[in-house]
């Protein structure tokens, strides 16, 4: 009756070197679908949740295996070592020596599977004239559940939080789908309390997730795929071929591109976690309004700022020993966290900028307190919106692009192969303008110029009207909400590139 070729299934449902699993993609969308109707089953007729746990468990472990193949025994090594050793913790005194021998333990597995994958090459050049360039691959999102894990057994040591009594429900943590290979990174204090909660998605959680889905396939396959494959690549593969003017929007179009492609993931991974009944906090607040640096780093990657602030900075002693030891601890920080995402010098060059930057905020506001319109003085709560700082309108405009050019000068760092690529790119921009190519341009990458301006103009729409829309969404019936998920992936489909990009942060 049915006429199905096994093998062509097998070899879809295997893991493809060439092709990972992302968000984007049609086999996703179709493994979704059935994974939810499993999932609500297991929900609704298990007489406990454990089955619905052990099941998303092994689908999560499934996801991992199509993004980075038998590499899953990587993530399964952590989540052992990590549980284990946050129980034996739990039987230690607060800080003792047997807690901190058993807290490096853990420091020591977790760093050193990741600093073996990523950058044992980097080190090896760097230090050996003579070194051989090794075939290592680099796991999809090994730094992220590397970190997320770590956090977990910090927080034990730390007495934040109680370590787990069984075992499934930490790997169920460490490899929910949603969040595995590019974040947010979610900590333990946020998520372990909801696995056990009754499951529940409310009209208004369904309404959230799918506007938040729809958003970010909408911001990573349209917008970010299409200005990278028809324009920004070719910037920068070879700047040298195209004028001032042209160089400078590859870089506008490169902020625009990883802004997209990241909180565009991100937004999807919290809309699918909200389809499940599970909440994620927020990873993105329109990063290009900063006003300031400081606050940039609010707004961009909250997950892992926020990591790097309370694992590291605080570590190495935060704000409490002085101004300079301060400036000197944000720099440090900045740099590993720059080292984070790449095993590359511009890697390095591109987070110790940025700590620089923030040092400079700090000893600005020091020197100006009451006058600096770059202040963001108090800290704020966590659920507190970020407050504007009390300045004239044309103060706020000249900080927020003043701090936009600023991050999209570092972009250049981040996206370029090497240092040549980056100084050629600003060696065009600033001796070889030739700003009267801007309607030749305009007429020549048409589509490019459209999503640039309707990209830069919803980010700088007010909160409001975002929110607005969102609760349109939210509001609108079923079928409705199904037909604009229809329209939004045949748009996809009309402006996708032949082949799917991935995610930027994946490499990471």
């Amino acid at each position: 009756m049915f006429d199905i070729d096994f093998s062509r299934l097998l070899s879809i449902l295997a893991y493809d070197p060439a092709n990972p699993m992302i968000f984007s993609t049609g086999i996703f969308l179709w493994l979704f679908l059935g994974f939810t109707f499993v999932y609500w089953q297991l929900s609704t007729r298990a007489k406990t949740d454990t089955p619905r746990i052990l099941f998303v468990t092994l689908f999560s472990y499934y996801f991992y295996y199509k993004s980075s193949g038998f590499y899953f025994g990587l993530l399964a090594l952590v989540t052992f070592t990590d549980f284990h050793l946050a129980r034996a913790l739990s039987q230690c005194e607060s800080k003792s020596l047997a807690a901190r021998i058993l807290v490096a333990l853990s420091l020591l597995i977790d760093l050193s599977l990741l600093g073996y994958f990523k950058y044992t090459n980097f080190l090896g050049e760097m230090f050996f004239a003579d070194w051989h360039h090794l075939d290592i691959f680099l796991p999809v999102g090994v730094s992220f559940f590397t970190f997320q894990s770590l956090s977990y057994t910090i927080d034990v040591y730390r007495g934040n939080i109680r370590p787990l009594s069984r075992f499934l429900d930490y790997a169920f943590y460490v490899s929910f789908f949603p969040q595995l290979v590019a974040g947010p990174i979610v900590r333990a204090r946020d998520f372990l309390p909801q696995i056990h909660q009754p499951l529940v998605v409310t009209n208004q959680m369904f309404g959230e997730g799918i506007f938040l889905i729809l958003s970010g396939l909408f911001k990573k396959a349209i917008i970010s795929d299409y200005i990278s494959v028809n324009f920004v690549e070719r910037i920068f593969d070879q700047p040298t071929l195209y004028s001032g003017l042209e160089n400078l929007l590859g870089v506008y179009g490169y902020t625009l591109q990883i802004y997209c492609d990241f909180s565009g993931y991100s937004d999807m991974a919290i809309g699918i976690a909200l389809l499940l009944g599970f909440r994620f906090p927020q990873n993105f607040n329109a990063p290009y309004k900063s006003a300031s640096i400081t606050e940039f780093w609010r707004r961009w990657h909250i997950s892992l700022s926020s990591w790097l602030k309370d694992y590291l900075y605080i570590s190495l002693g935060g704000n409490r020993h002085g101004k300079f030891r301060q400036y000197v601890n944000l720099l440090i920080t900045m740099l590993l966290g720059g080292l984070w995402h790449g095993a590359s010098l511009n890697f390095v060059l591109w987070g110790g900028i940025h700590g620089v930057l923030l040092a400079l905020d700090k000893i600005y506001y020091g020197l100006f307190p009451g006058h600096s319109p770059l202040r963001f003085l108090r800290k704020p709560h966590p659920d507190e919106p970020l407050q504007q700082p009390t300045s004239s309108f044309w103060g706020k405009f000249w900080s927020r692009l003043l701090t936009f050019h600023l991050v999209a000068a570092c972009w250049v760092l981040f996206r370029a192969s090497d240092f040549q690529i980056a100084r050629d790119v600003f060696v065009q921009i600033f001796t070889n303008f030739h700003a009267d190519v801007l309607v030749q341009w305009i007429t020549s990458y048409a589509g490019v110029a459209f999503l640039l301006l309707l990209g830069y103009v919803l980010h700088f729409l007010p909160q409001s009207w975002s929110n607005g829309t969102k609760h349109i969404v939210t509001r609108l019936p079923l079928p409705l909400q199904a037909l604009l998920i229809v329209l939004v992936i045949w748009v996809v489909i009309q402006v996708k590139s032949a082949d799917v990009q991935p995610f930027i942060y994946f490499q990471f």
